[in-house]
């Protein structure tokens, strides 16, 4: 069986096709389906179900590009597969109810799965978030766009940006370097997000003049952060009494989202896990909120997903 789609402009073929048809064989391999474009006619030939799914996605990657979202990456073709393989695709996905931020000029973020969308809508809500669950789930990048839009809108004067250093089998003792210098691997992460936001040069006018901050947890302790969007990244390595250290430094007209993923702790067998202990003792305040990311919100490779649900079902084994 085949289906016949009408195709409006050159840019909708370059966009599905994807740089060296990266995108049409990727639908191809994952729908068990050939995809042939004749001027502008794009044919879907496979059998009726395969068609069907292949057919749902292509539609709906076509209304998202005639309603302007005309950027469609990698990572966004594996979200969208994953959801329209399922049996309500559309459930999955849902119609967003929320502009996407813009940290930059040519950039424009937006969740793209559903536990996403309620992550996004909570750090617009609450003064504290927890966003917890596995690798790839976008929970430091969404944070880090919404950080920069706010700074951008003046909602806040500064971002600060922390995460525990954890020394995780290496002694920071032998490390080389000064201390700044031993720490800055563990702060990686959070300039690779940070420059993937904003123009280098604001960057580093704004890391000079403090507007924006990046330093380990430790460097918290005794200050008060008014007027601030702070971020802490893999809150999972901090101990229950840095926990409780980063959540009193909140001051006046600040946002804090803490990060994590609870199965990839670094600490010392037997240490507390104050990422743990904070959804126990946190769990009922009003103001703070907790999302739980799973598999699904995945929008690495495909691969990441499938290994994140072997993982888990090992562990309920």
């Amino acid at each position: 069986m085949e289906k016949i789609i009408k195709l409006q402009t050159h840019q909708e073929v370059q966009i599905l096709l994807g740089p060296r048809d990266e995108f049409a064989k990727a639908i191809e391999k994952e729908f068990k389906v050939k995809l042939t474009v004749r001027g502008e006619h794009l044919k879907v030939s496979g059998t009726s179900a395969n068609i069907k799914r292949a057919g749902e996605l292509i539609d709906y990657i076509l209304e998202a590009i005639r309603a302007g979202q005309g950027e469609l990456g990698r990572s966004d073709l594996n979200s969208l597969i994953l959801a329209f393989k399922k049996e309500k695709p559309k459930k999955a996905l849902e119609k967003r109810e929320f502009e996407p931020v813009r940290p930059s000029i040519t950039k424009q973020v937006g969740p793209r799965t559903k536990g996403q969308k309620e992550y996004f809508e909570g750090i617009k809500k609450f003064d504290i978030i927890f966003g917890i669950g596995p690798a790839g789930t976008g929970k430091t990048y969404l944070a880090m766009a919404c950080a920069v839009e706010a700074l951008k809108k003046q909602e806040v004067r500064r971002i600060i940006l922390t995460r525990p250093a954890i020394e995780a089998g290496e002694s920071l003792g032998f490390l080389p370097g000064d201390m700044y210098e031993k720490i800055s691997p563990y702060l990686r992460p959070l300039y690779d997000a940070l420059y993937d936001m904003m123009e280098a040069e604001r960057i580093e006018k704004y890391l000079e003049t403090g507007i924006i901050e990046v330093a380990p947890l430790a460097y918290m302790r005794g200050r008060t952060l008014n007027d601030a969007f702070i971020i802490l990244d893999e809150a999972q390595n901090c101990t229950a009494e840095q926990m409780k250290m980063f959540l009193t430094r909140l001051g006046f007209d600040s946002k804090a989202v803490i990060t994590g993923d609870i199965t990839q702790s670094d600490l010392p067998d037997g240490k507390p896990i104050g990422l743990l202990q904070a959804q126990e003792i946190l769990k009922e305040i009003e103001g703070i909120k907790f999302i739980y990311f799973t598999g699904q919100d995945v929008v690495r490779h495909a691969l990441v997903q499938r290994i994140i649900e072997a993982y888990d079902k090992s562990k309920d084994k």
